[in-house]
């Protein structure tokens, strides 16, 4: 399980690709790296991977890989990353963690484009599609984990919606170099889609009855 709080991000120090299948290597400082084991749970941008092997390096820092099936590639934005790409990167959560965030499985669910972005001196408004798909699931001021940042939605529309950024997490995320046009990964917030599907069946089965 992952919070959404996004701790790092981190460039891809070396990328093997194979047919429906790649492996992604990322050094870890030792602030990010303690603690790190193999088989351990890591999100990048917001993908749940598994750490497969670690080599520590002179300077502290840890070589840590993961591996990716073509499931994965093709339906986050893994599958379009070359050596050298930045990602988000978090930890998993442990008993005891402060939870700034929301709870999420790292099970990404699409992609969606950044369609517009707005900067001034103190905000950023960032606009995503809002694909028909999960359009029920991105309502105003919920939730929303994009590349693994969770996030709250500012505004909506028919076919968009808008997360506003603060400093501290455009500075700390893949956000701060964003570009109209980027493909980001959407895990949409589990308690929402829970209250939406149950409501939508009762209101399906009562209608059934009638």
């Amino acid at each position: 399980m992952f919070t959404g709080i996004v701790k790092a991000r981190l460039p891809i120090a070396a990328l093997d690709r194979k047919e429906d299948f790649a492996t992604f290597t990322l050094a870890f400082s030792p602030e990010l790296g303690s603690g790190l084991e193999i088989g351990a749970s890591v999100a990048l941008n917001g993908t749940c991977l598994t750490v497969r092997s670690m080599e520590s390096q002179p300077d502290g820092s840890t070589l840590a890989s993961f591996d990716a099936i073509g499931q994965t590639l093709a339906v986050t934005n893994l599958g379009a990353l070359e050596q050298g790409d930045v990602v988000n990167i978090e930890r998993s959560a442990r008993m005891g963690d402060e939870i700034g965030g929301h709870l999420l499985s790292g099970h990404v669910m699409a992609q969606v484009a950044v369609l517009d972005i707005l900067i001034t001196e103190h905000n950023c408004v960032i606009w995503f599609e809002r694909p028909a798909e999960l359009a029920k699931y991105l309502l105003d001021k919920g939730y929303v984990a994009l590349n693994g940042c969770s996030l709250t939605i500012a505004e909506v529309e028919e076919a968009r919606f808008s997360v506003h950024l603060i400093p501290e997490t455009r500075d700390v995320t893949t956000f701060g170099l964003a570009q109209v046009g980027d493909a980001i990964n959407v895990e949409v917030d589990p308690q929402t889609q829970a209250v939406v599907d149950t409501v939508t069946r009762i209101l399906a089965e009562r209608a059934a009855a009638e």
